[in-house]
């Protein structure tokens, strides 16, 4: 029972479940099991909900203003752990020369903007500026440490936050190794979180990193400006480790704003399983989908199993598993009657509550959000690592595929706590 929910509510809600109730009501197992496998809701029906789910709801924006080669796509890259090529094929345009990258690509839980260089011959900023300026939550400025001619870049920030002087500011300098010292690699530990700066980096360095700080100077407004020192590098560059400064950036990222990016985008960080790391971000953009669908009128009651029955099937497309009727019985059957019937409860629960007109539309909304995200998220992370053990050929144990989804259905909340 939700706490304050009055008597006159409580009779309300067991007269509509008694009407609900079929007269061979499955038990959770089998109920669980054919929503997985064939979920029943109209595909258009469906994508409209998702579209009005991401309407309440929208994507956190980032928008990377740099010059062109500054290294914008090698800091999507860092963040989401995609292949640069997958990056540069999942870009789509929004302005004629504006684009953006929704990652992961069919349950996205970030979008990127992407402008066009900045400063180059006969283009005109104004007209991207002013579109990623009315989609934007973050500016996210980007430039190579070795480039000292950010003019356009600067003026650009300065113009968004003459306009928005609520906005905090991330910079991102790039490239540090290039303006090393020959036979110079990464100096470890990372100093450039420190003021001011360690004599362990050369001078011609730190005079690079502070001139482009002094020739920003201060922004309009009184938001925080956060810079953040990297060098991200692909393997066959020789450089280690690859994503130098990358922590530094997520800690920037994380003072300027409150959306967990992190935590949405980066599984634990005890996880070494290639695959879980990749199947994490997939597993929340669905979790999130569904907390979407969940603040939707009846539609949920189908449009939750139906996205993940979506997401599960991916999982098991990612870990080169079949998704079957025999396979969905293994897992289900791993999981156990008491998840089933839990899944059960919610999924009438929170839809006989939004039946309650005022209150329970309300409550049932938050409920349904609340309900379909975490059992969402908990049944991603079950079924990754029972992918995972069925990949290697290792015994599938019952009590440690449920324990990974009571443990995720309790961790979800610090990873969705940012979805309203």
């Amino acid at each position: 029972m939700i706490r304050g929910m009055d008597h006159t509510h409580c009779g309300m809600a067991r007269m509509a479940l008694s009407d609900a109730k079929p007269k061979h009501w499955p038990d959770g197992w089998s109920r669980l099991r054919e929503a997985l496998l064939n979920p029943r809701v109209d595909p258009e029906k469906l994508e409209e909900a998702l579209r009005e789910a991401r309407v309440r709801q929208p994507l956190p924006v980032v928008w990377l203003i740099g010059k062109t080669q500054a290294g914008k796509t090698s800091i999507i890259r860092a963040l989401t752990g995609s292949a640069a090529a997958g990056i540069g094929n999942g870009f789509q345009p929004c302005t004629r020369t504006a684009r953006f990258y929704d990652f992961p690509t069919e349950a996205p839980v970030v979008r990127f903007l992407d402008t066009r260089g900045l400063g180059e011959v006969a283009y005109d900023p104004a007209e991207d500026i002013h579109y990623c300026e009315s989609q934007a939550h973050l500016a996210l400025g980007v430039m190579k440490v070795a480039d000292l001619q950010q003019d356009a870049v600067f003026e650009a920030l300065r113009q968004v936050r003459k306009r928005h002087p609520e906005w905090p500011v991330l910079i991102a300098q790039t490239g540090l190794h290039e303006v090393y010292p020959p036979g110079a690699n990464h100096i470890l530990p990372y100093p450039y979180d420190q003021q001011p700066w360690s004599l362990q980096i050369s001078h011609d360095l730190r005079r690079a990193l502070q001139v482009q700080r002094d020739r920003l100077g201060n922004l309009p407004g009184s938001a925080p400006v956060r810079w953040a020192a990297i060098d991200l590098t692909l393997p066959e560059d020789g450089w280690e480790p690859v994503n130098y400064g990358l922590e530094a950036l997520w800690t920037a990222m994380g003072e300027v704003s409150a959306w967990g990016l992190q935590a949405r985008l980066q599984s634990d960080p005890g996880v070494r399983n290639a695959y879980a790391r990749a199947a994490h971000p997939q597993i929340v953009g669905y979790a999130l989908a569904a907390a979407g669908i969940g603040a939707l009128p009846i539609i949920d009651l189908v449009g939750a199993p139906a996205i993940q029955a979506k997401l599960l099937h991916g999982l098991a497309t990612l870990y080169g598993q079949n998704w079957d009727r025999r396979t969905v019985s293994e897992f289900i059957g791993l999981l156990g009657v008491g998840v089933g019937a839990s899944y059960v409860v919610r999924s009438l629960g929170r839809e006989v509550i939004k039946l309650i007109p005022g209150w329970g539309q309300t409550a049932g909304a938050l409920w349904g959000a609340t309900a379909n995200g975490a059992t969402t998220y908990a049944l991603g992370q079950a079924a990754s690592a029972y992918f995972f053990r069925r990949q290697r050929g290792d015994p599938v144990d019952a009590e440690a595929i449920r324990r990974v989804y009571a443990e995720a259905l309790t961790s979800s909340r610090n990873v969705l706590k940012f979805f309203p």
